[in-house]
């Protein structure tokens, strides 16, 4: 949560709802609405640790709100964060660990835990394809994630399959 926080701050000062709404937009369905007590919490700590800054502003007709911009260093740490390689592949799956330790401790057939495994995968893919068909074609930042997301299910169940030919 902090990163994108920090991302938003440096095109423009926002208050947390702003910030929420505007990861929303950006991101649509396939993005995990934030909760906005998890936003004002981040922002706190943001702030305690010297990235942005905050101010209360007066509004004529609502309370205050407070409104935080970012700092040099949350530049600093925000530019390096972007230069960073995001994680690759996961090694260490839990799925995998399951598929190899559960049948050898005598909790469950190979078979049943691969046929859940692909039976949940679908059933996101399917949850998928009805956000990407409700998706405004013009939200592109929206409709990649989307489509990333369908991506690494279908290399997943391809994975399955070969699990399946291996280990069965």
């Amino acid at each position: 949560m902090r990163q994108p926080l920090l991302a938003l701050l440096a095109k423009e000062p926002a208050h947390g709802y702003e910030l929420k709404l505007a990861l929303e937009q950006t991101f649509g369905g396939a993005y995990p609405s934030p909760n906005i007590g998890q936003i004002y919490v981040t922002l706190k700590r943001l702030e305690q640790d010297g990235l942005v800054r905050s101010q209360d502003v007066e509004q004529a007709t609502r309370p205050n709100k407070r409104v935080y911009e970012l700092t040099p260093a949350g530049r600093e740490a925000l530019t390096a964060w972007a230069g960073e390689p995001s994680e690759g592949p996961r090694v260490r799956d839990e799925f995998f660990i399951k598929l190899v330790l559960a049948p050898m401790a005598g909790l469950a057939d190979r078979m049943e835990l691969i046929n859940k495994q692909r039976r949940h995968y679908f059933g996101i893919m399917r949850t998928l394809t009805e956000l990407q068909a409700a998706t405004d074609p013009g939200n592109t930042a929206a409709r990649l994630l989307i489509e990333g997301a369908v991506l690494h299910l279908q290399a997943d169940l391809d994975w399955l399959e070969r699990c399946q030919e291996e280990l069965v």
